[in-house]
């Protein structure tokens, strides 16, 4: 029998030590505050927690509708995070191997070497950039433990100081993969022979691919960033956030005060590459300046330093410009793969991650730098409140829906197209001891997550006839239906 001192303690730890799991768990209702709207067409739907160490840092995100599944790289657990869009109960799966967080001597994330950073996927095959300079393969069929089916290189054996494989692309057969290094200076792409729908792996290198130096100038840190295919011409379609020249005199980094320069987008035909050469050792196909009679080159462009591209209806293109490459830029790019004629959307810039969803026709954009600054969206001074960062709505018109607040540089975000889910992975709180430098400074990705250990955030657009598995017979059995 318990005495009554006893029994008094063990009533208080019932009490307490749940209170206190609120400060680093996940015991409290998702989808509240200020990143759940209730008067949005684009509703938060749930959260799904990542087993594991709290979400610290991640990247690109991806989504195979066919399979039902979300993608995510997720760097705070060295995997790439599979979380099962049928059925959003389900257990998540982690794909591990990759290098995880690596540290700057400040405590920041050194996102240059660290990884998992670009994911991309077709059929059975996942694609996977590591922070180590290499491109990891993955057969989903297979189980996690004996699913690494390949690690390639993109850099000599030789070379010394290797970098992150970031944002990549494959062609709609899967049968062509691209990928960036653009954390290397000069930065690269690699185009490689995929998987397609094969039953084993046997991925080989193609080329290196590189822009002249007259357009991406060595010596200054300038990169390369997301690629997209566009069926209807064959080509990928590169962002480049500062190129050389563009306009005439700007600054790129050669000279002292903000870069003035803007970028471009490099037109890749992996049919009909320039004849390799060997640059630094390794066999490179170098590319010039645009040619409209071979739709090939990098292509300047106005006002807009790129991170993210997707590809949504009519071969048009959107380009994600960012006040962190050009610090002038207030607006986000439409650009058409045929034409090269243009439209902008005003009323939001800043995106990484961007995304066209072809079961709404709307495009989806993890917009960490909404509030026009360089350097990110903080909270406001002495506060908590939203900081600016937004999942940016826009219609296949180029207008804007609406913007919804995220967490500090939620910058990635993917749809799964036959249920109409969007899916914003959210950081922890710099709050979460186990988060620290570089956690939310606000505390909507807490609210959104329902935890301070970050989470996916999935949101949700009804549409009629979208397959989505939607509730209308009111049994509120919405998460665990979808396509049963």
């Amino acid at each position: 029998m318990l005495r009554k001192d006893s029994l008094a303690l063990s009533l208080f730890l019932i009490v307490i030590i749940p209170v206190l799991l609120l400060g680093v768990g996940s015991a409290l209702a998702a989808c509240t505050g200020p990143g759940a709207p209730t008067t949005t067409q684009t509703r938060c739907l749930t959260a799904v927690q990542i087993p594991g160490n709290p979400l610290r840092s991640f990247d690109i995100s991806f989504v195979n509708p066919d399979r039902g599944e979300y993608y995510l790289a997720e760097r705070s657990n060295g995997a790439v995070v599979v979380i099962n869009t049928k059925d959003l109960d389900a257990p998540v799966r982690m794909l591990g191997g990759f290098v995880g967080i690596k540290n700057n001597p400040n405590g920041t994330v050194n996102n240059n070497i660290s990884g998992p950073d670009g994911v991309a996927a077709h059929g059975r095959w996942l694609y996977g950039g590591d922070g180590d300079s290499t491109v990891k393969v993955f057969d989903l069929d297979a189980p996690d433990a004996s699913a690494l089916k390949q690690t390639i290189s993109t850099v000599p054996p030789t070379q010394k100081d290797k970098t992150r494989v970031d944002e990549m692309a494959l062609s709609a057969d899967g049968k062509f993969l691209i990928a960036a290094n653009n954390a290397e200076d000069p930065p690269f792409a690699t185009l490689f022979v995929a998987n397609g729908d094969a039953h084993t792996s046997a991925v080989t290198t193609i080329v290196r691919i590189e822009a002249t130096h007259a357009i991406i100038p060595p010596g200054f840190g300038l990169s390369i960033e997301q690629p997209a295919w566009e069926p209807k011409t064959k080509r990928f379609y590169v962002s480049v956030p500062t190129i050389a020249d563009n306009p005439a005199g700007c600054n790129y980094g050669q000279l002292a005060g903000p870069v003035t320069c803007s970028g471009g987008l490099f037109v890749i035909d992996p049919h009909n590459l320039p004849a390799p050469t060997l640059v630094d050792g390794v066999m490179t196909s170098v590319i010039g300046a645009f040619d409209p009679a071979t739709n090939t080159g990098v292509l300047p462009l106005n006002n807009c330093g790129p991170n993210g591209a997707t590809v949504g209806p009519n071969s048009d293109l959107m380009l994600g410009c960012t006040p962190q490459n050009e610090p002038s830029n207030t607006t986000t790019l439409v650009i058409n793969a045929k034409t090269k004629n243009t439209a902008t959307v005003n009323g939001i810039t800043g995106s990484d991650e961007v995304w066209f969803n072809k079961g709404d026709n709307r495009y989806y954009l993890g917009a960490s730098r909404a509030c026009g600054k360089s350097g990110g969206c903080p909270a406001p001074a002495g506060t908590r409140d939203p900081g600016g960062a937004a999942l940016g709505v826009v219609g296949a018109d180029s207008v804007l829906i609406e913007k919804i607040p995220q967490s500090q540089n939620s910058h990635s975000v993917a749809a799964d197209s036959k249920r109409n889910l969007i899916f914003v992975p959210q950081v922890g709180p710099n709050t979460n001891p186990l988060v620290g430098i570089g956690g939310d400074t606000t505390d909507v990705g807490a609210g959104v997550c329902g935890s301070n250990n970050g989470c996916v955030a999935v949101y949700i657009h009804d549409v009629d006839g979208d397959n989505d598995g939607d509730d209308r017979d009111g049994d509120h059995d919405r998460r665990g239906d979808h396509d049963r």
